[in-house]
């Protein structure tokens, strides 16, 4: 039978997952975001399509970019329940 996890391990488990899911998430959205300014032919004038799509990948980064860092700022802040008796 395993061991039940505290709630501080499972908290340390969640805010891994969903960390390097949104890191994931903003390396692959950066990478093919390069990849098409850097390596794909475009024509001199952009579709409305396309320049929808890059209007929306814009926010997206920004909220990416913000929720990773909030993730990473509230890793430090300790549960209700521990004390720091030292």
């Amino acid at each position: 039978m395993r061991k039940r996890l505290t709630n501080s391990e499972i908290k340390a488990r969640l805010i891994l997952v969903v960390g390097v899911t949104l890191s994931l998430t903003f390396v692959l959205s950066t990478t093919s975001l390069l990849y098409g300014l850097l390596f794909v032919v475009q024509p001199l004038e952009v579709s409305p399509n396309d320049e929808s799509a890059w209007s929306l990948l814009s926010p997206m980064m920004l909220f990416l970019t913000g929720a990773l860092s909030g993730i990473l700022a509230s890793n430090g802040l300790k549960d209700k329940g521990e004390k720091d008796e030292t």
